[in-house]
């Protein structure tokens, strides 16, 4: 399906509570049903607060991308440059932290407009590779990221609330 309505524009700090509501929309449209309420209200309040996002959009690293259509937001991505060191890859890495659409729009087409963006901003800065994680329970979001090209590289703790969850890593390379 194609969009030429859709416009992808990076978040800026007047976007603050844009990107809040689409964050809090999606995450809890994805998780909310396999997780239990506390542990998502502690990872709402903690991560996903107006400070922590503002905190996080003035990291030099980082960069928030709201994903449009008509002035309506419906889908968002962050991207973080050089912090793949963690994981043991080498050369220029471009993290995709975060890939989200709204439940009306899954299947569509625009979470794969929002990664051929994050192509484009990889290929901008020279990165050699594209990396990720993804909770071992979600086998829509592995199979998109499969069918992308990425493969599987390690393992990782992903703390929702108080509860210890695991992230697969996975990687694309680009050169």
């Amino acid at each position: 399906m194609s969009f030429p309505n859709l416009i992808i524009q990076r978040a800026t700090e007047t976007d603050l509570s844009d990107l809040q509501s689409i964050s809090i929309l999606t995450f809890c449209q994805a998780f909310e049903q396999f997780n239990t309420a506390d542990d998502m209200q502690l990872y709402l309040e903690n991560c996903l607060s107006i400070e922590q996002l503002n905190k996080e959009m003035e990291t030099e690293v980082s960069s928030f991308f709201l994903a449009k259509i008509e002035g309506i937001t419906i889908g968002y991505l962050k991207l973080n440059q050089g912090i793949s060191d963690q994981n043991d890859l080498e050369g220029q890495g471009l993290e995709i932290e975060r890939i989200y659409v709204v439940e009306e729009y899954l299947g569509t087409g625009i979470g794969q407009e929002l990664y051929a963006f994050a192509v484009e901003k990889a290929t901008e800065i020279r990165a050699t590779h594209l990396w990720l994680g993804v909770w071992e329970h979600n086998p829509r979001a592995i199979r998109f990221y499969e069918k992308l090209g990425f493969e599987p590289f390690g393992t990782q703790q992903f703390i929702l609330g108080k509860d210890i969850q695991t992230d697969i890593l996975m990687r694309l390379s680009l050169v």
